[in-house]
Protein backbone atom coordinates (compact mmCIF):
# COMPACT_ATOMS: atom_id res chain seq x y z
CA UNK A 1 0.00 0.00 0.00
CA UNK A 2 1.57 3.74 -0.99
CA UNK A 3 0.61 6.50 1.67
CA UNK A 4 -0.22 9.04 0.17
CA UNK A 5 -0.78 11.75 2.99
CA UNK A 6 1.06 12.30 6.07
CA UNK A 7 -1.33 15.28 7.54
CA UNK A 8 -4.46 15.74 8.61
CA UNK A 9 -6.82 17.34 6.02
CA UNK A 10 -8.38 20.29 8.32
CA UNK A 11 -5.29 20.78 10.79
CA UNK A 12 -6.74 22.13 14.42
CA UNK A 13 -3.20 22.93 15.63
CA UNK A 14 -5.11 25.34 17.99
CA UNK A 15 -5.35 22.27 20.03
CA UNK A 16 -2.43 20.19 19.38
CA UNK A 17 -1.71 17.72 22.41
CA UNK A 18 1.53 15.52 22.16
CA UNK A 19 -0.21 11.86 22.57
CA UNK A 20 1.01 9.07 24.93
CA UNK A 21 3.32 6.55 23.13
CA UNK A 22 2.25 3.31 24.20
CA UNK A 23 4.86 0.67 24.17
CA UNK A 24 4.25 -3.67 24.96
CA UNK A 25 6.32 -5.03 27.62
CA UNK A 26 6.41 -8.98 27.63
CA UNK A 27 8.66 -9.28 30.23
CA UNK A 28 9.85 -7.00 33.84
CA UNK A 29 13.14 -6.42 30.95
CA UNK A 30 11.41 -5.38 27.86
CA UNK A 31 8.73 -2.59 30.43
CA UNK A 32 12.26 -1.16 31.84
CA UNK A 33 13.54 -0.94 28.06
CA UNK A 34 10.84 0.15 26.80
CA UNK A 35 10.31 3.71 29.31
CA UNK A 36 13.72 4.32 28.64
CA UNK A 37 13.41 3.90 25.00
CA UNK A 38 10.66 6.65 24.97
CA UNK A 39 7.41 4.58 26.06
CA UNK A 40 5.05 7.36 28.00
CA UNK A 41 3.19 3.93 29.39
CA UNK A 42 3.67 0.50 28.75
CA UNK A 43 0.99 -2.22 29.17
CA UNK A 44 1.74 -5.66 29.98
CA UNK A 45 0.18 -8.86 31.11
CA UNK A 46 -0.61 -10.74 34.10
CA UNK A 47 -0.64 -14.26 35.12
CA UNK A 48 -4.37 -14.14 34.69
CA UNK A 49 -6.88 -12.93 32.64
CA UNK A 50 -4.83 -11.90 29.75
CA UNK A 51 -4.11 -12.60 26.03
CA UNK A 52 -0.71 -13.65 25.94
CA UNK A 53 -0.38 -16.56 27.90
CA UNK A 54 2.91 -17.72 26.06
CA UNK A 55 4.57 -14.55 27.60
CA UNK A 56 6.72 -14.16 30.42
CA UNK A 57 3.63 -12.50 32.39
CA UNK A 58 3.97 -10.36 35.57
CA UNK A 59 3.61 -11.75 39.04
CA UNK A 60 2.31 -9.08 41.59
CA UNK A 61 5.80 -8.74 42.55
CA UNK A 62 7.07 -8.07 38.92
CA UNK A 63 4.20 -5.61 38.74
CA UNK A 64 5.34 -3.36 42.01
CA UNK A 65 8.93 -3.40 40.59
CA UNK A 66 7.90 -1.88 36.58
CA UNK A 67 5.75 0.77 38.25
CA UNK A 68 8.27 1.85 40.32
CA UNK A 69 10.91 2.13 37.66
CA UNK A 70 8.12 3.58 35.28
CA UNK A 71 7.65 6.18 37.67
CA UNK A 72 10.82 7.39 38.01
CA UNK A 73 10.44 8.34 34.01
CA UNK A 74 6.71 9.58 34.60
CA UNK A 75 5.54 6.89 33.10
CA UNK A 76 2.56 4.50 33.91
CA UNK A 77 1.68 0.99 33.55
CA UNK A 78 -1.40 -0.67 32.14
CA UNK A 79 -2.50 -4.47 32.60
CA UNK A 80 -4.26 -6.13 30.17
CA UNK A 81 -7.14 -8.57 31.38
CA UNK A 82 -8.54 -8.93 27.95
CA UNK A 83 -10.06 -12.45 27.81
CA UNK A 84 -13.66 -13.45 27.59
CA UNK A 85 -14.56 -14.78 30.73
CA UNK A 86 -16.30 -18.11 31.22
CA UNK A 87 -17.81 -18.71 34.30
CA UNK A 88 -14.44 -20.43 35.80
CA UNK A 89 -12.70 -17.93 35.18
CA UNK A 90 -14.66 -15.57 37.88
CA UNK A 91 -13.67 -16.83 41.03
CA UNK A 92 -10.85 -14.62 42.19
CA UNK A 93 -11.27 -12.05 39.78
CA UNK A 94 -12.18 -9.20 42.17
CA UNK A 95 -9.11 -10.44 44.12
CA UNK A 96 -6.69 -9.73 41.62
CA UNK A 97 -8.24 -6.35 39.96
CA UNK A 98 -7.77 -4.92 43.68
CA UNK A 99 -4.10 -6.59 43.99
CA UNK A 100 -3.35 -4.76 40.91
CA UNK A 101 -4.68 -1.19 42.19
CA UNK A 102 -2.98 -1.79 44.95
CA UNK A 103 0.81 -2.06 43.34
CA UNK A 104 0.09 1.19 41.27
CA UNK A 105 -1.14 0.14 37.83
CA UNK A 106 -2.97 2.94 36.18
CA UNK A 107 -5.21 1.19 34.10
CA UNK A 108 -6.48 -2.45 32.61
CA UNK A 109 -7.14 -3.15 29.65
CA UNK A 110 -9.98 -4.77 29.19
CA UNK A 111 -13.01 -6.19 26.77
CA UNK A 112 -15.55 -8.21 28.89
CA UNK A 113 -18.47 -6.21 30.66
CA UNK A 114 -18.47 -8.92 33.73
CA UNK A 115 -14.52 -7.43 34.12
CA UNK A 116 -15.77 -3.71 33.45
CA UNK A 117 -18.17 -4.51 36.67
CA UNK A 118 -15.87 -5.88 38.95
CA UNK A 119 -13.30 -3.73 38.82
CA UNK A 120 -15.67 -0.64 39.27
CA UNK A 121 -16.85 -2.71 42.20
CA UNK A 122 -13.43 -3.82 43.72
CA UNK A 123 -10.97 -1.21 42.43
CA UNK A 124 -12.50 2.13 41.64
CA UNK A 125 -9.14 3.30 41.56
CA UNK A 126 -8.35 1.57 38.28
CA UNK A 127 -8.93 3.55 35.14
CA UNK A 128 -10.76 0.98 32.51
CA UNK A 129 -9.89 1.23 28.57
CA UNK A 130 -11.77 -0.86 26.46
CA UNK A 131 -9.67 -3.30 25.11
CA UNK A 132 -9.43 -3.98 20.52
CA UNK A 133 -11.33 -6.97 20.88
CA UNK A 134 -14.61 -5.23 21.15
CA UNK A 135 -13.96 -4.24 17.52
CA UNK A 136 -15.35 -0.75 18.33
CA UNK A 137 -15.75 1.09 15.25
CA UNK A 138 -18.09 4.12 15.59
CA UNK A 139 -18.71 7.04 17.95
CA UNK A 140 -21.97 5.76 19.39
CA UNK A 141 -20.74 2.52 20.74
CA UNK A 142 -17.75 4.53 22.21
CA UNK A 143 -20.38 6.63 24.03
CA UNK A 144 -21.97 3.76 25.42
CA UNK A 145 -18.82 2.92 26.78
CA UNK A 146 -18.35 6.11 28.29
CA UNK A 147 -21.33 5.56 29.73
CA UNK A 148 -20.14 2.41 31.61
CA UNK A 149 -17.28 3.89 33.02
CA UNK A 150 -14.84 3.37 30.49
CA UNK A 151 -12.24 6.07 30.30
CA UNK A 152 -10.56 4.92 27.13
CA UNK A 153 -11.68 3.39 23.99
CA UNK A 154 -8.91 1.05 22.02
CA UNK A 155 -10.58 1.42 19.10
CA UNK A 156 -10.37 -1.74 16.39
CA UNK A 157 -7.89 -1.96 13.96
CA UNK A 158 -10.02 -2.00 11.01
CA UNK A 159 -10.97 2.17 11.61
CA UNK A 160 -9.82 4.54 9.43
CA UNK A 161 -8.63 7.90 9.97
CA UNK A 162 -12.01 9.64 8.52
CA UNK A 163 -13.51 7.01 11.48
CA UNK A 164 -11.13 8.22 13.39
CA UNK A 165 -11.52 11.94 13.65
CA UNK A 166 -15.32 11.46 13.40
CA UNK A 167 -15.42 9.78 16.80
CA UNK A 168 -13.45 12.39 18.21
CA UNK A 169 -15.54 15.32 16.94
CA UNK A 170 -18.72 13.36 18.65
CA UNK A 171 -17.29 11.85 21.79
CA UNK A 172 -15.42 13.27 24.45
CA UNK A 173 -13.39 10.18 25.69
CA UNK A 174 -9.88 9.32 25.58
CA UNK A 175 -9.24 7.65 22.18
CA UNK A 176 -6.15 5.16 21.68
CA UNK A 177 -5.32 3.35 18.13
CA UNK A 178 -2.83 0.88 17.20
CA UNK A 179 -0.01 2.50 15.18
CA UNK A 180 2.77 -0.10 14.85
CA UNK A 181 3.19 -4.11 14.36
CA UNK A 182 0.83 -7.45 13.60
CA UNK A 183 -2.25 -7.33 12.02
CA UNK A 184 -5.20 -9.85 12.32
CA UNK A 185 -6.37 -11.55 9.27
CA UNK A 186 -9.94 -11.71 11.14
CA UNK A 187 -11.69 -8.65 12.89
CA UNK A 188 -9.51 -8.34 16.06
CA UNK A 189 -10.49 -11.06 18.54
CA UNK A 190 -12.90 -13.02 16.42
CA UNK A 191 -11.01 -15.61 14.95
CA UNK A 192 -12.03 -19.24 15.43
CA UNK A 193 -9.13 -20.89 14.07
CA UNK A 194 -6.91 -21.89 16.49
CA UNK A 195 -9.54 -23.17 18.48
CA UNK A 196 -10.92 -24.91 15.67
CA UNK A 197 -7.27 -26.46 14.65
CA UNK A 198 -5.82 -26.48 18.11
CA UNK A 199 -7.87 -26.30 20.66
CA UNK A 200 -6.36 -23.32 22.11
CA UNK A 201 -8.41 -20.25 22.46
CA UNK A 202 -7.75 -16.71 21.05
CA UNK A 203 -10.23 -15.32 23.39
CA UNK A 204 -8.86 -16.25 26.61
CA UNK A 205 -4.93 -16.16 26.01
CA UNK A 206 -4.17 -19.31 23.49
CA UNK A 207 -3.90 -18.22 19.76
CA UNK A 208 -1.51 -20.76 18.36
CA UNK A 209 -1.44 -17.99 15.14
CA UNK A 210 -2.72 -20.64 13.10
CA UNK A 211 -3.01 -17.17 10.26
CA UNK A 212 0.98 -17.79 10.43
CA UNK A 213 0.63 -21.43 8.97
CA UNK A 214 1.92 -22.54 5.60
CA UNK A 215 -1.26 -24.07 3.36
CA UNK A 216 -2.17 -25.49 0.57
CA UNK A 217 -4.96 -26.49 -1.86
CA UNK A 218 -5.68 -30.58 -2.72
CA UNK A 219 -8.09 -32.47 -5.25
CA UNK A 220 -10.65 -34.20 -3.54
CA UNK A 221 -10.16 -38.09 -3.09
CA UNK A 222 -8.58 -41.13 -1.27
CA UNK A 223 -5.03 -40.36 -3.20
CA UNK A 224 -2.14 -40.69 -0.83
CA UNK A 225 -0.09 -38.71 -0.71
CA UNK A 226 -3.04 -36.22 -1.63
CA UNK A 227 -2.17 -34.28 -5.00
CA UNK A 228 -1.58 -30.49 -4.43
CA UNK A 229 -3.79 -28.08 -6.84
CA UNK A 230 -0.97 -25.76 -6.96
CA UNK A 231 1.85 -27.89 -7.56
CA UNK A 232 4.31 -29.44 -5.50
CA UNK A 233 7.35 -26.66 -6.31
CA UNK A 234 4.77 -23.69 -5.16
CA UNK A 235 5.12 -22.13 -2.11
CA UNK A 236 2.30 -22.68 0.21
CA UNK A 237 -0.50 -20.29 0.46
CA UNK A 238 -0.87 -18.17 3.87
CA UNK A 239 -3.31 -15.26 4.84
CA UNK A 240 -1.24 -13.80 6.84
CA UNK A 241 -1.18 -9.88 6.77
CA UNK A 242 1.39 -7.85 6.56
CA UNK A 243 2.79 -5.73 9.61
CA UNK A 244 1.21 -1.94 10.39
CA UNK A 245 3.87 0.52 10.10
CA UNK A 246 2.44 4.43 10.35
CA UNK A 247 5.65 6.19 11.32
CA UNK A 248 5.39 7.89 8.06
CA UNK A 249 1.98 9.44 9.57
CA UNK A 250 2.43 10.59 12.57
CA UNK A 251 1.62 13.99 11.66
CA UNK A 252 -1.69 13.26 10.94
CA UNK A 253 -2.06 11.12 13.52
CA UNK A 254 -1.37 13.25 16.20
CA UNK A 255 -3.57 16.08 14.15
CA UNK A 256 -6.56 13.79 14.31
CA UNK A 257 -6.59 14.09 18.52
CA UNK A 258 -5.75 10.51 18.84
CA UNK A 259 -4.68 10.08 22.76
CA UNK A 260 -2.67 7.29 22.78
CA UNK A 261 -0.57 5.49 20.15
CA UNK A 262 -0.18 1.94 20.68
CA UNK A 263 2.66 -0.39 19.59
CA UNK A 264 2.06 -4.19 19.47
CA UNK A 265 4.24 -6.60 20.46
CA UNK A 266 3.97 -8.41 23.86
CA UNK A 267 5.75 -11.26 22.44
CA UNK A 268 8.11 -9.62 20.68
CA UNK A 269 12.56 -9.15 21.40
CA UNK A 270 13.91 -6.46 23.75
CA UNK A 271 15.45 -5.19 20.69
CA UNK A 272 12.50 -4.91 18.40
CA UNK A 273 10.76 -2.54 21.20
CA UNK A 274 13.54 -0.82 22.21
CA UNK A 275 14.01 0.03 18.64
CA UNK A 276 10.39 0.76 17.20
CA UNK A 277 9.67 2.83 20.44
CA UNK A 278 12.80 4.67 20.25
CA UNK A 279 12.06 5.58 16.44
CA UNK A 280 8.05 6.73 17.14
CA UNK A 281 9.84 8.86 20.25
CA UNK A 282 11.91 11.12 17.56
CA UNK A 283 9.11 11.47 15.53
CA UNK A 284 6.17 12.51 17.76
CA UNK A 285 9.00 14.92 19.65
CA UNK A 286 9.56 16.29 16.50
CA UNK A 287 6.23 17.07 14.99
CA UNK A 288 5.25 18.57 18.42
CA UNK A 289 8.44 20.52 18.62
CA UNK A 290 7.82 22.31 14.80
CA UNK A 291 5.26 20.92 13.73
CA UNK A 292 5.73 23.77 10.83
CA UNK A 293 9.20 22.60 9.65
CA UNK A 294 8.93 18.81 10.21
CA UNK A 295 10.64 16.65 7.92
CA UNK A 296 10.63 13.03 8.43
CA UNK A 297 14.30 11.70 8.97
CA UNK A 298 15.17 8.60 7.03
CA UNK A 299 17.30 7.53 9.92
CA UNK A 300 13.61 6.75 11.84
CA UNK A 301 12.46 4.67 8.74
CA UNK A 302 15.43 2.78 8.72
CA UNK A 303 15.52 1.76 12.52
CA UNK A 304 11.72 0.56 11.99
CA UNK A 305 13.04 -1.90 9.15
CA UNK A 306 16.13 -3.18 11.42
CA UNK A 307 13.39 -4.29 13.28
CA UNK A 308 10.62 -5.38 11.16
CA UNK A 309 9.38 -9.07 11.46
CA UNK A 310 7.14 -8.82 8.18
CA UNK A 311 6.88 -6.37 5.36
CA UNK A 312 5.09 -3.35 6.50
CA UNK A 313 1.82 -1.24 5.39
CA UNK A 314 -0.62 1.19 6.68
CA UNK A 315 -3.09 -1.36 7.72
CA UNK A 316 -6.95 0.48 7.39
CA UNK A 317 -5.95 4.17 7.34
CA UNK A 318 -6.32 5.36 4.31
CA UNK A 319 -8.21 2.76 2.14
CA UNK A 320 -9.27 -0.96 2.81
CA UNK A 321 -6.24 -3.26 2.66
CA UNK A 322 -6.34 -5.53 -0.65
CA UNK A 323 -4.59 -8.49 -2.36
CA UNK A 324 -1.52 -6.65 -2.24
CA UNK A 325 -1.07 -6.33 1.65
CA UNK A 326 -1.38 -9.88 2.86
CA UNK A 327 1.62 -12.42 2.76
CA UNK A 328 0.84 -15.31 0.66
CA UNK A 329 4.39 -16.88 0.66
CA UNK A 330 6.67 -17.82 3.54
CA UNK A 331 7.47 -14.83 5.11
CA UNK A 332 10.32 -12.69 4.18
CA UNK A 333 12.09 -12.22 7.66
CA UNK A 334 12.70 -8.54 6.54
CA UNK A 335 15.09 -7.49 9.72
CA UNK A 336 18.66 -7.93 8.69
CA UNK A 337 20.06 -7.00 11.90
CA UNK A 338 20.01 -9.27 15.19
CA UNK A 339 20.29 -8.46 18.67
CA UNK A 340 23.49 -8.93 19.49
CA UNK A 341 24.11 -7.18 23.41
CA UNK A 342 23.35 -4.67 25.86
CA UNK A 343 25.79 -2.63 27.54
CA UNK A 344 25.96 -2.84 31.36
CA UNK A 345 28.62 -0.73 32.07
CA UNK A 346 31.28 1.74 30.37
CA UNK A 347 35.03 3.43 31.30
CA UNK A 348 35.51 6.89 29.74
CA UNK A 349 39.44 6.74 30.63
CA UNK A 350 40.27 3.16 29.37
CA UNK A 351 37.35 2.48 26.47
CA UNK A 352 36.29 -0.54 27.92
CA UNK A 353 32.53 -1.05 27.59
CA UNK A 354 31.37 -4.34 30.11
CA UNK A 355 28.23 -5.88 27.14
CA UNK A 356 26.41 -8.51 28.63
CA UNK A 357 26.04 -11.00 25.25
CA UNK A 358 22.46 -11.93 23.89
CA UNK A 359 23.56 -13.49 19.84
CA UNK A 360 26.79 -15.00 18.97
CA UNK A 361 29.46 -12.53 18.25
CA UNK A 362 33.58 -12.27 17.89
CA UNK A 363 36.24 -10.37 16.87
CA UNK A 364 36.71 -8.84 13.16
CA UNK A 365 32.67 -8.47 12.48
CA UNK A 366 31.28 -5.00 12.35
CA UNK A 367 28.70 -3.81 15.01
CA UNK A 368 26.40 -1.40 15.59
CA UNK A 369 25.45 0.60 19.08
CA UNK A 370 22.55 2.42 19.59
CA UNK A 371 20.75 3.71 22.62
CA UNK A 372 17.95 6.12 23.75
CA UNK A 373 20.08 9.62 23.72
CA UNK A 374 21.90 9.78 20.17
CA UNK A 375 24.42 6.92 20.28
CA UNK A 376 24.55 5.51 16.87
CA UNK A 377 27.76 4.31 15.12
CA UNK A 378 29.36 1.36 14.11
CA UNK A 379 32.89 -0.53 14.32
CA UNK A 380 34.98 -3.02 13.86
CA UNK A 381 34.61 -5.42 16.87
CA UNK A 382 38.52 -5.64 18.68
CA UNK A 383 39.84 -7.74 21.49
CA UNK A 384 37.21 -10.00 23.92
CA UNK A 385 37.85 -10.56 27.17
CA UNK A 386 35.43 -12.12 29.37
CA UNK A 387 34.92 -11.35 33.35
CA UNK A 388 38.40 -13.04 34.53
CA UNK A 389 40.59 -11.09 32.00
CA UNK A 390 41.09 -14.25 29.15
CA UNK A 391 41.20 -13.38 25.97
CA UNK A 392 37.63 -14.86 24.02
CA UNK A 393 37.95 -15.99 20.27
CA UNK A 394 33.99 -15.12 20.70
CA UNK A 395 31.28 -14.42 22.92
CA UNK A 396 29.22 -17.38 22.76
CA UNK A 397 27.18 -18.04 25.45
CA UNK A 398 23.89 -16.54 26.44
CA UNK A 399 23.85 -13.69 29.16
CA UNK A 400 27.76 -14.24 28.92
CA UNK A 401 29.57 -11.13 30.11
CA UNK A 402 32.55 -9.80 28.18
CA UNK A 403 34.26 -6.58 28.11
CA UNK A 404 35.55 -5.00 24.51
CA UNK A 405 36.54 -1.00 23.92
CA UNK A 406 33.93 1.36 22.13
CA UNK A 407 35.37 3.40 19.48
CA UNK A 408 32.38 6.13 20.92
CA UNK A 409 31.07 6.76 23.97
CA UNK A 410 28.21 3.95 25.20
CA UNK A 411 25.92 4.22 28.37
CA UNK A 412 24.34 1.42 30.58
CA UNK A 413 20.94 0.20 28.41
CA UNK A 414 22.37 1.25 24.94
CA UNK A 415 22.49 -2.14 22.71
CA UNK A 416 24.42 -3.93 20.17
CA UNK A 417 23.48 -5.59 16.93
CA UNK A 418 24.87 -7.27 14.20
CA UNK A 419 24.02 -7.20 10.75
CA UNK A 420 23.40 -10.86 9.50
CA UNK A 421 25.53 -12.02 6.74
Amino acid sequence: MTLAVTKAAAPIRERLVKPELLAPAGSLEKLKFAVHYGADAVYIGGQKYGLRSNADNFSIAQMREGVEFAAKYGAKVFVATNIYAHNEDLPGLESYLKDLEDVGIAAIITADPAIIEAAKRAAPGLEIHLSTQQSTMNWQAVQFWKEEGVSRVVLAREASFAEIRDIKRHVDIEIETFIHGAMCSSYSGRCVLSNHFTDRDSNRGGCCQSCRWKYDLFEEGAEQPPISLTGSDDDKFMMSAKDLSMIEAVPGLIESGVDSLKIEGRMKSLHYVATVVNAYRRAIDAYCDDPEHYVLNEDWLEEIHKAANRPLNTGYYFDEPDHEDHIYTPEDKSADYDFAGVVLDYDPVSQIAAIQQRNHFKPGQEAEFFGPDGTLFKQTIGELRDEEGHLLDAARHPLQIVSMKAEFPVKPMDLMRMQKR
